[in-house]
């Protein structure tokens, strides 16, 4: 694997082997929770919660800002905050406020009626991201899958694109990668798609304008899903002038741009797309903006909605009823009120400051480890969001990324930490600051991960 030479396979077996003895000693009670769990499919709640290191997952009993406590009486700095769900923190006091207002003293959680956090939620997203026109959904997911259908009816195109190894939640279309001759290949492990994945899509390299210019030169391309920077196969920057250039290559080939902000919504008040005055058409956010409370949106530009309006009176769809836009519970009263609260008192640009300066501590103390042994590692930051990689130079397309991948060193540096008090997400080497993180704790990780990591080498 690139970047493994200065690593000690046999050692790291070893090591693997007493975390893992250490983890099973100390948590008896997830243990026995887990072998109970025989009614929930794959013995947990959600099946990506048995991603986590350990053979069993944690079984949480309280949360609060960034602090964890299980069921065997540990607690946890978070970092991992339900992969970007949490990132205002677990309950912040002003979200679980209007959370029990609404609940309580105006009632009425679900009642297919506008409230009056709507609007005022709408019109804080327009201003951080600059698109004028927003909807609302119960996740991310679900926002991305609503905007493709608008896409492909605006432009009577049957297609959208992606990059290789792109997250934009588990949109069927979107799990792709790239064959050597520009082919759309499925991603392995994907779940039973409707139908073959290159009936739906074409797919291209991040940080490559060829492949995309091969890719929407096809003409049957309604939309390109972007993330304005991979964060789900570790962290891709856009290298000088891609973003423009995708950009660029959209307008000229009649393609429509959707920047999916749900994890890069770290970069700043308004993701990559406000901080670097992107111009998408679309933009998808989700997660964290209701501050653990499902929740997701889409703003759409004054010249795409102007183009649907067109649609909708020339076309004979319905956007209101059976059309495949929206659901009964998207747009709830208690998801908004949990939205107005948390971009207004929480997830402030004030509080972007501080968290993107600890994200800059945290990449800061993993480099001095990585450099101290002069491992063939690399770390990238975004924002509130740091990523460590097994491969230097940073890798720059998720093809290059993913095979950086190495289960084995990945699981031990999670357990390992784990085991020391300290959560990463699950799915990768992540960590995020939310407004709780302190630099004491950021100080924290730095020096359980130079622990874990001077045991290697």
């Amino acid at each position: 694997m690139p970047g493994m030479t200065d690593i000690d396979r046999s050692a790291l077996t070893t090591l693997l082997a007493e975390e893992q003895q250490r983890f099973t000693d100390t948590h008896p009670l997830a243990r026995a929770a887990a072998d109970a769990a025989g009614a929930l499919v794959g013995g947990v709640p959600m099946t990506w919660m048995a991603k986590w290191a350990g053979g069993f997952p944690l079984v949480q009993a309280t949360a609060a800002g960034n602090v964890i406590s299980d069921i065997d009486g540990h607690s946890y700095l978070d970092f991992a905050l339900g992969d970007t769900g949490a990132m205002a923190g677990h309950s912040p006091a002003p979200t679980v406020a209007a959370l029990m207002r609404r609940a309580s003293v105006d009632g009425g959680l679900t009642t297919m009626l506008p409230s009056a956090d709507a609007p005022w939620v709408a019109s804080e997203l327009a201003r951080r991201f600059g698109v004028p026109k927003w909807s609302f959904a119960l996740s991310a997911t679900d926002a991305n899958r609503w905007a493709l259908r608008l896409a492909r009816m605006v432009t009577g195109r049957p297609k959208v694109a992606a990059f290789a190894y792109c997250y934009h939640g588990t949109v069927d279309e979107t799990f792709v990668v790239r064959a050597d001759d520009g082919r759309t290949l499925p991603r392995a492990g994907n779940v039973g798609p409707a139908v073959p994945v290159d009936h739906t899509t074409r797919v291209a390299e991040f940080n490559d304008l060829e492949s995309v210019e091969q890719t929407l030169a096809h003409g049957d391309v309604a939309c390109l899903l972007m993330e304005p920077a991979l964060t789900n196969i570790g962290i891709v920057l856009p290298e000088d002038g891609f973003l423009q250039g995708v950009r660029e290559l959209c307008d000229r080939h009649g393609t429509l741009l959707l920047n999916d902000e749900t994890h890069t919504f770290s970069a700043g008040p308004g993701g990559m797309t406000g901080e670097l005055g992107l111009r998408p058409d679309i933009v998808v956010i989700g997660k964290s903006i209701a501050g653990g409370v499902p929740i997701g949106a889409y703003g759409i530009s004054g010249e795409l909605a102007t183009r649907v309006d067109h649609a909708v009176a020339t076309q004979e769809v319905d956007l209101i009823d059976v059309g495949g836009v929206g659901g009964t519970l998207a747009g709830n009263a208690l998801s908004l009120a949990a939205a107005r609260a948390t971009l207004e008192q929480v997830l402030t640009d004030e509080a972007f400051v501080s968290m993107c300066a600890l994200g800059e501590r945290f990449t800061a103390g993993v480099q001095k480890v990585i450099d101290r042994h002069g491992l063939a590692w690399s770390v990238v930051g975004l924002g509130a969001r740091s990523e460590y990689r097994f491969c230097s130079p940073a890798p720059r397309s998720g093809t290059r990324s993913a095979a950086a991948e190495d289960p084995d060193l990945e699981t031990y540096l999670h357990l390992a930490l784990l085991n020391r008090g300290v959560l990463i997400t699950p799915f990768h080497n992540m960590a995020l600051m939310c407004p709780a993180t302190t630099m004491a704790d950021v100080d924290t990780h730095t020096r359980e991960f130079g622990a874990v990591v001077d045991a290697l080498v």
